[in-house]
């Protein structure tokens, strides 16, 4: 069967993410416990957020009256981008408008896409870390209203 836009459209909720190493090695960047939520609209735009479970409070409303410390440690629980998306053959592509990390709007990031009936979804990436060396990041989702 092919991957076709109507399959993504629609909120999914974070069920893990874990990062899975050549060696076996396997880690979870934000903790077992981590929360997260991705939106795929019918006119092509997306946004994905994932928190850690254990990010810490601030203790204020106001982010800007917090240290650089407690301000680092809220930037390192969290992750966000958003902007458009396309599927191209087995691969969602995400084009990056916004992004919590500066350096990431106007890239792409491809994924490729698993889905397990109507209300499973797993996307896939590899990365690069040297030594001509991948690490694959592995995030699975569930529709979380079905």
């Amino acid at each position: 069967m092919s991957l076709s836009p109507a399959m993504l459209v629609g909120a999914w909720a974070l069920v893990d993410w874990r990062i899975e190493y050549g060696d076996g090695k396997v880690t979870r960047p934000f903790g077992e416990e981590a929360t997260g939520q991705l939106l795929y609209s019918a006119d092509g735009r997306m946004s994905a957020t994932v928190s850690s479970g254990a990010r810490p409070r601030l203790g204020q409303a106001s982010a800007r009256q917090a240290s650089d410390q407690q301000k680092a440690a809220a930037f390192d629980g969290y992750f966000h981008y958003a902007g458009r998306w396309h599927i191209d053959g087995d691969t969602v592509v995400h084009t990056i408008e916004l992004a919590l990390n500066p350096d990431l709007p106007g890239t792409e990031q491809r994924r490729l896409v698993r889905l397990d009936g109507a209300n499973g979804l797993e996307l896939r990436a590899d990365e690069p870390v040297g030594g001509g060396t991948l690490r694959r990041h592995i995030l699975a989702w569930r529709r979380p209203d079905r």
